[in-house]
């Protein structure tokens, strides 16, 4: 991976940082990088198993370079620039919340909504994590979450009064695993509607 290539006949400078050793944050910031790419639909899941592989075992900085060479700097600079948090809270009553295009999915989210709605979008979500946890207390409402091919949603730690949950798988070819939701809390009296895109209205 750390053959001749146009970047390395160029500035000398250059040339010295790709020999650099790669860290563990390097590597692990490549792969991140490699999954918001795949969650984009950039590469296949052979692909994103292939160079997480490779970026896990590199040696060098150039070695890594190489795997994000073909990615458009935009999806390099999702992942730098976006303001990442481990935790973001959500308390509403009667009221109505959605995540969108473009928003960071923080590691955990806690929700306390009532007679509410709560709808979050990753079809075209920055994803920095491999697992959101959601902490749940919804009484009277809904939760709605929007996926997309590498998302994945598991509700077996969520507990329910008189409600239910409306889980609906897409017609996508299997991908690997690009986020992992996990549902856990209290709903009462209202439902968790998981569905793939193109099934929510505005």
């Amino acid at each position: 991976m750390t053959g001749g290539s146009s970047q390395e006949s160029g500035d000398p400078g250059v040339v010295a940082e790709l020999g650099l050793r790669a860290s563990h944050e390097d590597r692990d910031q490549v792969v991140d990088v490699l999954r918001v790419a795949a969650g984009d639909g950039r590469l296949t899941a052979e692909e994103l198993d292939e160079r997480v592989g490779a970026a896990l075992t590199s040696r060098t900085m150039g070695e890594l370079a190489v795997l994000t060479v073909d990615l458009p700097t935009a999806v390099t600079a999702r992942r730098g620039s976006a303001e990442v948090k481990d935790v973001v809270r959500i308390e509403q009553e009667g009221a109505s919340t959605r995540r969108g295009a473009g928003w960071v999915v923080p590691r955990r989210m806690e929700i306390r909504s009532a007679w509410g709605e709560v709808v979050l979008d990753f079809t075209d979500a920055v994803i920095t994590y491999d697992t959101l946890r959601l902490d749940v207390d919804i009484r009277g409402g809904s939760l709605k979450l929007l996926t997309r091919p590498g998302v994945v949603v598991d509700t077996d730690a969520l507990v329910t009064n008189y409600a239910k949950i409306k889980a609906r798988r897409s017609a996508e070819p299997k991908t690997s695993v690009v986020l992992r939701v996990e549902v856990a809390g209290e709903l009462t009296f209202g439902q968790v509607v998981v569905r793939p895109p193109g099934r929510f209205g505005r």
